[in-house]
């Protein structure tokens, strides 16, 4: 297969927009923004990586938006109520248009959150929204839209209803997945055309003017925007700089303005050479290896348990990464709100050569030897640090036995995630960044209301009831004991592997102002400003 290069398309947005890290005279103030792959969707309600809800937060706001630091501040509501019980929140909208001048309304908001739970949306989590009464049986066709905890009570206010207290439900808000969209311009163009840029409608302080596969998004002031002088930047290019090495000269040589990832192993080498360019904070990424229980060998519990031991997590992150990101022994770190237990692997401790022992003694009991020998396939997409450790992680797992042999496939970001949504693969890279600073964040991607996007396909109703009673439970330690509880039987289960947390890092030129380094992995461009250094 020919993947698609950074250098290559680089040369073309080059033509493109007159002179790389030139702005056009016509394009006024202009960011050139890395953004590490190429989009799948700019539809707020199906935009499923990291990098497509970046732009998304351009075009969008919900009822909340991040901040500079990634908190949320307020967005189309300009103020909001709490009932003391946590259950209910009223929000008071701000007098704001769509780009084509048709009013923002509670409706909008309403019906948006509708079609967000709609699963012919395919919204890859709509768990994010089932803290609101009826969102499941919603989801899951089991109750009709109108029973949604969702009411507009006139043109500007809306009330949501809960049926347990979410104290992150603003965090929610502000995410693509339940951001108010443009229903009168899809209903007239349909859910697939609706984001081409001669179609598109948005609320937010930029609107898509152009996007070129594999080259560049390029987005401008919306002059409808409810505050237009509030954004510094009249127009920011998003660039796929799958090839991070060369993402990193471009930046160093003023040709991007920022970069949202840099290699680890470029970390020391950066930070001595330039270390104006690094903005790098612990990060709340956890880097993991999803397996396939719905298939041999994965359906087998020790099958699993032989792989997620077999991985040298200590090496990965000294060697491999140079130490600029730490070895995971447990799904999320430590310092999460409402993280109180002490859920950890249980053979973390124990030397590379004893589990590999047991590995091998795992999967010999499973059935796998030398008459009856193991092959798989890893997959991993071209980004984040996995073309430097896919080789490693083959290392590790075939050092397991002669019998045990692994194969490396890689497909472009938006490939690989679909191939483990549709359960194409045997073990695959993964990465999860929870949505909200609580425990509950990391853990809800592998319940069963996660549905097709749980990849591993493991479920067991005891894990998701112990979900369940924690958001019930007032009491935080009687509910960090439930969330432990549950990230133990996790990890033991294996069907989700954790191999290291990774730092937040980005490079960012000299002339970029208000870039705030923080773990949530949210810098819109809105808060951002270019000046002449550099």
């Amino acid at each position: 297969m020919t993947h698609w290069t950074y250098r290559g398309a680089l040369a073309a947005i080059c033509l493109v927009i007159a002179a790389c890290g030139q702005s056009a005279r016509e394009d006024g103030r202009v960011l050139h923004r890395g953004n590490s792959i190429e989009p799948g969707t700019l539809d707020p309600h199906r935009a499923l990586i990291t990098n497509e809800q970046a732009i998304v937060y351009d075009l969008f706001l919900g009822l909340a938006q991040p901040g500079p630091d990634g908190r949320p501040v307020p967005g189309l509501a300009d103020s909001w109520t709490v009932s003391e019980d946590g259950l209910e929140w009223v929000f008071h909208l701000r007098e704001a248009n769509w780009s084509d001048g048709e009013p923002i309304t509670a409706d909008d908001v309403v019906m948006s959150l509708r079609r967000t739970l709609d699963a012919a949306t395919l919204n890859p989590f709509p768990a994010l929204l089932f803290s609101i009464e009826n969102a499941e049986a919603v989801n899951a066709g089991e109750a009709a839209p109108e029973t949604l905890g969702a009411e507009a009570i006139d043109a500007q206010t809306v009330r949501l209803t809960l049926q347990y207290p979410a104290p992150y439900l603003l965090d929610v808000l502000m995410q693509s997945t339940a951001v108010p969209v443009p229903l009168h311009v899809i209903a007239e163009h349909g859910g697939d055309q609706w984001t081409r840029p001669e179609n598109m409608v948005v609320s937010g302080p930029y609107r898509l003017a152009a996007w070129r596969s594999f080259e560049h998004i390029r987005l401008v002031r919306n002059e409808a925007f409810h505050d237009p002088a509030a954004a510094c930047i009249d127009t920011v290019y998003y660039y796929p700089t799958a090839d991070t090495a060369a993402a990193e000269r471009q930046v160093r040589n003023g040709e991007l303005d920022l970069n949202t990832d840099y290699q680890a192993s470029s970390d020391a080498f950066l930070r001595r050479e330039a270390p104006e360019l690094v903005r790098s904070v612990p990060g709340r990424v956890l880097r993991m290896l999803t397996v396939n229980t719905a298939r041999p060998p994965f359906d087998d519990a020790r099958a699993r348990q032989a792989m997620a031991m077999a991985i040298d997590r200590d090496f990965i992150a000294n060697q491999v990464l140079a130490g600029a990101d730490m070895a995971a022994v447990q799904f999320m770190p430590d310092d999460v709100n409402g993280r109180t237990g002490p859920a950890r692997l249980s053979w973390a401790d124990e030397p590379m050569e004893a589990r590999r022992i047991a590995a091998r003694a795992l999967l010999a009991e499973a059935g796998w030897g030398p008459d009856n020998p193991l092959r798989l396939t890893f997959s991993h997409q071209p980004a984040a640090s996995w073309p430097r450790l896919a080789p490693v992680i083959q290392s590790d797992l075939s050092a397991i036995a002669p019998w045990v042999s692994v194969e490396i496939e890689t497909a472009d970001t938006p490939i690989h995630y679909a191939q483990m949504q549709a359960g194409d693969f045997d073990i695959a890279s993964d990465g999860w960044a929870p949505y909200f600073d609580d425990a509950y964040g990391y853990l809800m991607v592998t319940e069963s209301a996660a549905g097709e996007y749980n990849y591993s396909r493991w479920t067991d109703p005891a894990y998701d009831a112990l979900l369940t009673r924690s958001h019930f439970e007032l009491n935080p330690d009687a509910r960090g004991a439930l969330l432990a509880e549950a990230e133990q039987m996790l990890l033991d289960s294996a069907h989700y592997i954790p191999v290291f947390f990774e730092n937040q890092r980005a490079l960012v030129g000299p002339r970029v102002e208000g870039w705030v380094a923080h773990a949530a992995v949210i810098n819109p461009t809105r808060w951002l400003c270019v000046g002449e250094g550099g």
